[in-house]
């Protein structure tokens, strides 16, 4: 009887002792997932000004873009450095230079995650520097969608090699009001690719012999719309920039890919501007291409 008790002890015992090792190790395994969540990449908007340098207009339109519910991160590159000005447009040696650093900025966001969502809005000369960084990016890096604003480049420039780094649209805002400075400006002193002729800014681009037609279908040239004047957007070289505009209109294409109707771009703005005149007949400019945009309220 006293044998078998203590056999029995015994037995207890080590049974208890294995059930408190399982124990333990079904616990520690609990412990530590056998996969991490993957990383949520955070999308960024980078903004890239015209000669004249970061200035209030360009603060004022990333201001619209936060009012129009643009939450990302938003960095700007002042590209222009101390040449600020005609200085800036004709320094080639530094749009080769800062094109590089804005391709080497896409880059390194990619490289900690391929998936970071990354916009891209550049005002005037400032398109010519985005143009150039895209086209020294690696094959396999893109961006998502990039917004032209007034473009200082000539109409003829082959986006190819740039749109291939565009994964969604290239939005172009240009106005055939813009006189001054993508007319009569760029015709005396040059457009940031060094042609003297006016920029597509004013006119649009033109895809030249060597385009890549299959690229160009990203291209979405968006016409001046009188209308806009009720958005402070006159259309002059920085009225794309206005903050009303940007809040409205740049927003939501940028966000969603829609060009807000007329009624709902202007419905938050009342008092009276001046309507621009109208377009002289002798003027031409390429078709818009058709985007998506809301239907009117009761449709």
């Amino acid at each position: 009887m006293r044998r078998w008790s203590l056999a029995r002890g015994c037995l207890l015992a080590m049974l208890c002792c294995a059930a408190s090792t399982l124990g333990c190790a079904h616990q520690k395994h609990a412990a530590v997932p056998t996969t991490r969540p993957a990383t949520q990449p955070t999308a960024l908007h980078i903004h890239l000004p015209g000669i004249g340098g970061y200035r209030g207009v360009d603060r004022g339109m990333l201001r619209g873009l936060r009012e129009g519910g643009y939450t990302e991160r938003i960095r700007v590159h002042d590209w222009t450095g101390e040449d600020a000005g005609l200085a800036a447009l004709m320094a080639t040696k530094r749009h080769k230079e800062e094109s590089t650093l804005v391709a080497k900025m896409i880059a390194d966001e990619l490289a900690v995650n391929p998936n970071t969502p990354i916009t891209v809005s550049a005002h005037s000369a400032g398109a010519g520097i985005i143009t150039w960084a895209l086209e020294q990016l690696p094959p396999e890096d893109q961006i998502e969608t990039l917004l032209f604003i007034a473009p200082a480049l000539s109409p003829q420039y082959d986006l190819s090699r740039a749109l291939a780094h565009v994964r969604g649209k290239v939005y172009v805002i240009y106005s055939p009001y813009d006189s001054a400075v993508l007319g009569m400006g760029t015709k005396m002193f040059g457009t940031v690719d060094g042609l003297k002729v006016e920029a597509a800014g004013k006119v649009g681009f033109k895809p030249p012999p060597t385009a890549d037609e299959q690229e160009y279908e990203k291209l979405v040239q968006i016409p001046y719309q009188s209308v806009w004047v009720k958005l402070g957007n006159i259309g002059d070289h920085i009225g794309g920039l206005s903050r009303p505009f940007a809040r409205a209109v740049l927003a939501p294409l940028l966000e969603h890919g829609e060009l807000p109707t007329a009624k709902e771009a202007t419905a938050t703005r009342t008092e009276p501007l001046s309507i621009p005149p109208p377009l002289p007949a002798s003027a031409t400019a390429p078709a818009p291409a058709t985007i998506p945009a809301p239907a009117e309220a009761g449709q």
